[in-house]
């Protein structure tokens, strides 16, 4: 159980690839995405997790996670009764100074958008933004995976 503490931007272009030190593809779905709590099935290249979140607070900084590792089969199983549109994407890990950025590039149904977090110790905590940022999206509920899993980005205007 932990508080979560992250900043959500868009990305502006792909040098994000070239400072990469890590990917990994990931295929993930929502049993629920309720506004005040998501629970989500999510297999991280051979790896699987059941992960519960809580609503953010007014910032949309920081809000209630609680994660634990799952067989990969029982991911697979439950990835079948989540709700529509399994959101897949690939995982890029930047090292930035002391933070690492994930910065995930979307397919299917959300293939063009490409949106990098940084997990903070604090809200108030200083991190150097690379080149590669664009607009900031923090808080902004239909940037979150559990929205675009419904409102997916090709049908945005």
């Amino acid at each position: 159980m932990s508080i979560e503490i992250e900043r959500k931007f868009l990305v502006k272009n792909n040098d994000f690839k070239d400072q990469s030190f890590q990917k990994k593809i990931i295929k993930q779905g929502y049993l629920n995405s309720d506004k005040n709590r998501t629970v989500r099935i999510r297999i991280s290249d051979k790896k699987a997790f059941i992960t519960i979140k809580g609503k953010s607070n007014d910032s949309g900084t920081t809000r209630f996670e609680w994660e634990k590792e799952i067989k990969l089969k029982e991911a697979e199983n439950l990835l079948s009764l989540c709700e529509p549109s399994i959101i897949e994407k690939t995982r890029y890990l930047v090292k930035i100074q002391n933070h690492v950025f994930e910065v995930d590039e979307f397919y299917g149904d959300n293939k063009g958008l490409i949106i990098a977090e940084v997990e903070l110790n604090s809200e108030t905590e200083k991190f150097k933004k690379p080149n590669w940022l664009a607009k900031e999206v923090t808080g902004d509920i239909k940037y979150y995976n559990s929205s675009i899993s419904k409102q997916p980005f090709k049908n945005w205007k």
